[in-house]
C-alpha cells in the first residue's frame, strides 16, 4: 500500500460538469492512472468565485502583465472578484499542504502559461497567465506545476511527477527541521540532481557543508529554493549518460569484463539517443541487487516514483539539439 499524494487540480479535468457551457474535459489519464497514487484537491475558480453554470464565457484583455478577466459579451470586468476569491482560496490551499497542481491549458483564471490576452490593439496575443493560475504560483512558487496540455508530453509529465515525490520528501522532512535528515535528504538525492543541473548539486552541497553556520530557517529555506529551481532544468541524455557513467564506477571491482562492457555499451546507445533511459536504469539496478550496493540502493534517481508511472518509451528526455533542451520547466510550460 502506498500513501497518495495530495495535488490540487483543475476540476473539469476529473469530469466535474463545471465549465462555461455546462461540460467538462474529463481526462482518463489524470483519473485512471495518476489518480492510483494521487488524492485530488478539485478548484473551479469560475465557479467558486460564484459565477453560474452555464455561464458567458471569459477572456483576458489588456497586457499580459496585468491582464482584466473580462465577459467575452456583455465586457463585464471579474477581476477583482476573482481575486478576492483567489485569496481566500489560497489561504484554504496552504493547509491542505499540496504537492502538485495540475491546471487547465489556456484557461482564462486557471491557465499558467500561453493564455490568449486580446490587448488593446485588437490583436490577441498568446502570453497571458489565467488569474487565479497566476496568484497560485506567486503565492506557491516552489510548488510544482503543470497544466493538462503539457501533462501529454512525455518529458514534461516525467519531470512534473518526479519534482512532487521529490518535494512531497522534502515537506516530511522540513517538519524536523533536523540536520541530519537534510544530510540524509541530499545524500540521496545526490546522482537525481546531477542529471538535471550539476551546478546546482555543487552549490547545495556547500550549503549542507556550512549548515551549521546557518540559521535553520534560511538553510532550509535556500535548499530547497535551489532544489527546486535545478529540478526544473529538464535532464538530457548527455547529463543521464554522465550519471550513469558515475554510477558503473561503483561496480568496476564486482562486475566481469563481460558485464562492464555491456554496461558502457547501454550507457553510451542512451547518451546517442538510441534506446531509452528504462533501459540503461534496469541494467543499473539489477546490479545493484546482484552486488548489494547501499549507497545505490538509497539513491532516488534508480527509483524516483513508482514504475507504473514512468512511460517506458521516454526516449531520451531531451535531446541536446531539441529546442528548449535544458530551459527551466516553469519557463516552458
Amino acid at each position: 500500500m502506498h500513501e497518495k499524494i495530495k495535488l490540487g487540480i483543475s476540476s473539469c479535468l476529473l469530469g466535474e460538469q463545471v465549465r462555461y457551457d455546462g461540460g467538462h474535459k474529463l481526462d482518463r489519464f489524470i483519473t485512471d492512472t495518476l489518480g492510483q497514487y494521487f488524492e485530488w484537491v478539485p478548484v473551479c475558480p469560475e465557479f467558486e468565485c460564484g459565477l453560474p453554470i452555464p455561464r458567458e464565457p471569459l477572456h483576458l484583455v489588456g497586457s499580459p502583465e496585468s491582464p482584466r478577466l473580462i465577459t467575452s459579451r456583455t465586457g463585464i470586468d471579474h477581476t477583482e472578484k476573482m481575486l478576492q476569491w483567489a485569496e481566500n482560496k489560497l489561504g484554504e490551499l496552504e493547509q491542505e499542504n499540496l504537492c502538485g497542481f495540475i491546471f487547465k491549458s489556456k484557461s482564462p483564471s486557471s491557465g499558467i502559461s500561453g493564455v490568449k490576452v486580446h490587448t488593446l490593439s485588437g490583436i490577441p496575443i498568446k502570453r497571458g497567465i489565467g488569474i487565479f493560475g497566476g496568484a497560485f504560483m506567486k503565492r506557491f512558487p516552489l510548488t510544482p506545476v503543470i497544466d493538462d496540455g503539457r501533462l501529454h508530453n512525455p518529458q514534461l509529465r516525467e519531470n512534473f511527477i518526479e519534482t512532487v515525490f521529490v518535494f512531497q520528501r522534502w515537506q516530511k522532512i522540513q517538519k524536523s527541521r533536523s540536520i541530519s535528515d537534510l544530510v540524509e535528504f541530499h545524500s540521496s538525492h545526490k546522482l537525481l540532481m546531477l542529471a538535471h543541473s550539476p551546478r546546482h548539486y555543487a552549490a547545495l552541497g556547500q550549503l549542507v557543508a556550512g549548515a551549521k553556520r546557518v540559521k535553520r530557517e534560511t538553510l532550509f529555506s535556500a535548499y530547497i529554493k535551489g532544489f527546486m529551481e535545478g529540478m526544473s532544468l529538464l535532464a538530457t541524455p548527455k547529463k543521464n549518460a554522465n550519471v550513469l557513467m558515475h554510477i558503473s564506477g561503483y561496480f568496476k571491482k564486482l562486475n566481469s569484463s563481460d558485464e562492464r562492457q555491456e554496461l558502457l555499451e547501454v550507457i553510451e546507445n542512451h547518451r546517442k539517443c538510441l534506446i531509452p533511459l528504462i533501459v540503461p536504469i534496469t541494467l543499473v539496478k539489477h546490479y545493484v541487487r546482484k552486488y548489494t550496493v547501499p549507497y545505490l540502493q538509497k539513491q532516488y534517481y534508480l527509483n524516483p516514483h513508482p514504475m507504473e508511472l514512468k512511460d517506458s518509451n521516454l526516449l531520451f528526455d531531451w535531446p541536446e539539439s531539441t529546442p528548449g533542451a535544458g530551459q527551466r520547466q516553469r519557463n516552458v510550460r
